[in-house]
């Protein structure tokens, strides 16, 4: 059972940031230019982590609660 934390797991946050940087750096290829190339790669990454997401089963993180009175 778990303790109620939202905290998620450290593979799980590994997942997230991978998701994150590709964000990241398919928003600054559009602000430069658009810039095709680094979108896609940037679209690539975040394709990666949400393989690895999806690997590491990040939805077993999710804590519902009981609900509130």
């Amino acid at each position: 059972m778990s303790s109620g934390s939202h905290a998620g797991r450290p593979k799980s946050w590994v997942a997230v940031t991978i998701i994150f940087i590709g964000f990241a750096v398919g928003g600054v290829a559009l602000v430069l230019g658009p810039n095709w190339p680094m979108f896609w790669g940037g679209s690539a990454v975040v394709l990666i982590g949400c393989v690895i997401a999806w690997a590491v089963d990040i939805m077993s993180d999710v804590v519902v609660d009981e609900p509130r009175q």
